[in-house]
């Protein structure tokens, strides 16, 4: 496929360098950060379970545990620089976080990137057991559950909460209900919002 010149200042290798230059489309790192925190959380698990497997070391797995919680961290997000538009199973992020994982692995050994054998392969080692088109629908299932969990949930708590503090605010203030524009039975303005606390109810 011919040689590809990555910055030497940058944790990803050869196949993120060829996605940023095949697909110059919209803006730069437009993959959303949720989904790499995603993948790190499955390429943390997946050396554990290819330790406990025995098809590979301690030594790797310790390593790329490391890099997976600096990444959760927030540590390198600067180094997935990947745009939404990709192939259809996401092989280049999922090769964009197997070469930052190996890489960085790399210097966490005491070795500089690109010199020397690599202490950990991004595809043998990062990647062993896995498919894109595994990877990135699990990426993207951690992503959104943790939206869902961490983000809308409270969310939608908070305004049930505050629907229910201006359901009591209001319990006095009586107003004219309202039926196809027409005046109907009056009703508190309280009653009307304790009608949204039921609709947004997370129970």
């Amino acid at each position: 496929m011919g040689d590809v010149q990555v910055p030497a200042d940058k944790l990803w290798g050869a196949q993120t360098e060829r996605s940023r230059n095949n697909f110059k489309i919209g803006s730069p790192a437009s993959m959303p950060i949720d989904i790499v925190y995603g993948f790190a959380y499955l390429k943390k698990a997946a050396a554990y379970t290819n330790c406990e497997l025995g098809i590979l070391s301690s030594e790797k797995r310790d390593l790329m545990a490391q890099v997976c919680d600096e990444i959760l961290a927030g540590k390198h997000d600067d180094q997935f620089p990947l745009v939404i538009w990709q192939t259809g199973s996401g092989t280049q992020s999922n090769m964009n976080v197997n070469e930052v994982i190996a890489n960085r692995a790399h210097q966490l050994a005491g070795k500089v990137i690109g010199e020397g054998e690599k202490t950990i392969q991004p595809n043998d080692d990062v990647n062993k057991s896995q498919s894109s088109n595994d990877t990135f629908p699990t990426g993207m299932h951690i992503a959104a559950y943790k939206k869902v969990v961490e983000t809308t949930l409270p969310g939608i708590q908070k305004l049930r909460d505050t629907l229910q503090d201006k359901s009591e605010k209001f319990k006095s203030v009586v107003k004219i209900g309202r039926t196809h524009l027409m005046d109907a039975t009056p009703l508190t303005l309280g009653q009307e919002f304790s009608g949204y606390v039921h609709n947004s109810t997370t129970d």
